[in-house]
């Protein structure tokens, strides 16, 4: 069995979802993982954001902007007046549910239940599609088998529920399911946060133990850098999962960063396709992979902000760094980069929800400056740490860019670099050149 997921953009209009229909209306056994429709997630925090600030007067606009665009989609999708008319009923009854919400007291808790309902809507409409086609699939309510527990993955009560529920249909090969929404440990709605629509792909792929994951969005696969600012790049056919890893965690976008990993366990190959070109060859993500390139892709990751502790008191001193990460741990904010030198300490983060708590405890153990707008520029390859003309190629290339910060060695697939966002588009620039084409200056 396959996993297929496909993104907002892939179901993003009627004639996205039918294209997507045809995609899937074959003879191989799947489940298709759906996000929610294009523009749907963010309308549904908008609609809480409305709420929350007992707003009602934007609540009622932003709803009914979003019911609107959902009904040109039914009238575009569907022929058959019976099947309009049944998927007009179908999507008031989740209009209806926020309509219903009280704005009064809106909780954290009503609030999720709000984002549950784009993957709801998007199944709801894919099942119905095909139906009205005359084709045999199953709607699978994530709810029914997706948990998590402390906001991880419960993967044994996963495995045993997907189980028990495709079991039920053993002679139907298309199944369709939510991807991003599942239930806590207090049996309530919950996600898997941003993105979480590759991660639940890659979960139900684990789970099954599937041949193959395939994720489906609007770029032909992983490219060696970001199309959207630099010049002449290309799509890699061919990456470790150790290189996926970081390059999803430090910015590609087409993939979500905890995506990896339950593919990674169970090793199961996991395809990066495009929906508008899927005679294109993507990328393959496995663990046997054959290039031999030193360098295979750049990613960049923006919205980082340094912070530099200077503490010539406190810094050799037994415990001073574990007394400094408790801190970060207790917000529950990653650390993406770390220089120390004698007296000095740099890091980075990229999550600024609790900046200004955490820069207040660090103000104890001595100076703390911290500088936003800044990017973490990611050069991705195999072995980089053996190599040592590698790291010296790469700072030759950015001679002239202002580096704050270099992290080598603690991988051996990358090379962080920081520098501030000004400096972005011409880093990348640069090493795209001068690393992936030999005319380059």
């Amino acid at each position: 069995m396959k996993i297929l997921k496909f993104g907002g953009t892939s179901v993003g209009s009627a004639e996205r979802i039918k294209h997507v229909a045809e995609l899937i209306n074959n003879d191989e056994k799947k489940i298709v993982v759906l996000s929610a429709v294009s523009g749907t997630t963010n309308a549904l925090v908008e609609l809480g954001n409305c709420a929350n600030q007992k707003n009602k007067a934007k609540f009622e606009i932003t709803l009914r902007t979003l019911r609107e665009k959902y009904e040109v989609v039914i009238s575009e999708l569907f022929d058959d007046l019976a099947y309009q008319a049944q998927a007009e009923e179908y999507i008031e009854n989740h209009f209806a549910l926020i309509q219903s919400a009280d704005t009064d007291n809106f909780t954290t808790k009503e609030e999720r239940i709000f984002l549950a309902q784009g993957e709801l809507m998007s199944t709801r409409l894919m099942h119905l599609y095909l139906r009205s086609l005359g084709v045999d699939a199953v709607l699978l309510p994530a709810l029914e088998f997706m948990k998590t527990s402390d906001g991880e993955p419960d993967t044994d009560y996963i495995e045993t529920e997907i189980e028990k529920v495709v079991n039920k249909f053993p002679n139907c090969k298309l199944f369709i399911t939510q991807g991003y929404i599942c239930m806590n440990e207090f049996d309530e709605i919950d996600n898997l946060k941003r993105g979480g629509s590759d991660y639940s792909a890659s979960i139900i792929g684990a789970a099954i133990k599937a041949d193959e994951i395939q994720i489906w969005t609007d770029i032909d696969g992983m490219h060696n850098n970001d199309p959207r600012i630099v010049d002449k790049t290309f799509p890699v056919h061919e990456l470790s999962f150790e290189e996926a890893a970081e390059l999803a965690y430090f910015g590609a976008k087409i993939l979500h960063p905890a995506s990896v990993l339950p593919a990674q366990k169970e090793n199961i190959p996991v395809r990066l396709l495009n929906t508008m070109q899927p005679e294109k060859q993507g990328t393959l993500i496995r663990a046997d992979v054959t290039h031999d390139k030193k360098i295979t892709a750049i990613a960049a990751k923006d919205g980082i902000v340094a912070i530099k502790i200077r503490s010539s008191r406190m810094l050799l001193a037994y415990g001073f760094l574990r007394k400094v990460f408790e801190i970060f741990e207790k917000y529950r904010t990653p650390i993406d980069m770390i220089t120390t030198s004698e007296v000095a300490i740099s890091l980075t983060i990229d999550d600024t929800s609790n900046l200004s708590k955490i820069l207040d405890e660090i103000d104890d153990f001595g100076n703390v400056e911290s500088n936003e707008n800044q990017t973490i520029i990611c050069v991705v390859g195999r072995f980089l740490q053996d190599d040592a003309n590698v790291a010296v190629k790469v700072l030759q290339i950015l001679k002239d860019i202002p580096i704050r910060m270099i992290s080598y060695g603690g991988s051996k697939y990358n090379i962080s670099l920081l520098v501030h966002n000004d400096y972005k588009a011409k880093a990348l620039q640069l090493l795209n050149d001068g690393l992936f084409f030999e005319n380059a200056t």
